[in-house]
């Protein structure tokens, strides 16, 4: 590796760090624990405010880079602005989500540096000296291990595998402006507009309810809503549902949607098929519900509920609602 320096790239959504972005720190811990670790955060405006939360998270420096044409992700201006980041702070190794962004970003940042690309980490260790990235393959059916003996190294790490470290508001860190000459955009974006579970980001929820075609109707995921507010957590679908036009496709789980590793996911008339498996099949708890006892979905399931949902999910409700108002 070029330096002992870890670069992590930040996540700025709605106004807020994303929690992968401190995932991705605890990630830099594990590849080097006595590293120096830098973040780097873009965007257009009050993007210096958010610094010293990387700072409480483990970083110990942050370079902030605000330009008016980071109002939105575009791979022609965040690109071109880490690589200067990179190269200036000689770093060794470049950490960050495994999102829509990062699988975005870091194949041209990997292929502008001439650099190895680990992508979907979900576990780091140290093997005869070396460090060893393990990440799924074939849909989630094996994994694989890797190990990069030279050169700089870009990872992403999947969301809720690596457990951010502690936060402590007494770590102190340096936040320095860098200001970068960005070329013209050829693709401008002036607003966006998210189809998306409310208030919860699918992808790092920690718990998700998830519907199929046996959720039959739009007015069928009311249930699975009631639950997800009630448990704090989003939610998801299958293709089939999406297909079915009982949800948006922003919901969808699975190989060709997102992948979701919740501490808890409820499958609710989802029968299992390997696509959607290949999404939520490495989720820390699964329940599933079904009236076909013969579906899929059981064959990885922790626990089991052969029943209608529309009969299984109201007492569910309740029962929740009766251990809230005893805690």
């Amino acid at each position: 590796m070029m330096s002992d320096k870890i670069l992590v790239i930040g996540e700025i959504r709605d106004g807020a760090i994303r929690n992968v972005t401190f995932e991705a720190i605890a990630a830099a811990k594990k590849i080097k624990e006595d590293a120096e670790i830098i973040g780097v955060l873009c965007g257009s405006e009050k993007v210096e405010e958010l610094a010293q939360e990387l700072v409480h998270y483990g970083v110990h420096k942050v370079v902030v880079i605000e330009n008016d044409k980071m109002k939105a992700y575009t791979s022609e201006a965040f690109v071109p602005a880490i690589e200067e980041v990179v190269r200036a702070e000689e770093v060794g190794s470049v950490v960050m989500g495994h999102t829509a962004i990062g699988k975005d970003l870091t194949p041209k940042l990997a292929s502008r540096l001439d650099a190895g690309l680990i992508s979907d980490v979900v576990e780091i260790d140290h093997i005869g000296g070396n460090v060893v990235f393990t990440r799924p393959i074939y849909s989630g059916k094996a994994f694989e291990r890797k190990i990069v003996t030279e050169g700089l190294l870009l990872a992403t790490v999947r969301p809720n595998n690596l457990k951010a470290l502690e936060k402590d508001t007494s770590r102190q860190g340096a936040v320095i402006k860098l200001e970068v000459e960005l070329p013209d955009l050829r693709t401008i974006i002036k607003d966006v507009i998210r189809k998306s579970t409310e208030g919860i980001d699918l992808s790092e929820a920690k718990v998700v309810v998830a519907g199929g075609r046996g959720v039959k109707s739009k007015d069928g995921f009311a249930p699975l809503y009631q639950l997800a507010q009630l448990l704090g957590g989003a939610v998801g679908a299958s293709r089939g549902a999406c297909d079915a036009d009982y949800c948006d496709y922003s919901l969808q789980i699975g190989q060709t949607g997102k992948v979701v590793t919740p501490d808890l996911y409820i499958a609710c008339g989802i029968s299992g098929a390997i696509q959607h498996l290949a999404g939520m099949s490495n989720s820390k708890v699964i329940v599933a519900i079904n009236k076909d006892p013969e579906a899929n979905i059981f064959n990885i399931a922790d626990y089991g509920i052969v029943g209608d949902l529309f009969e299984v999910l109201p007492l569910l409700i309740e029962e929740v609602k009766q251990l809230k108002v005893e805690a």
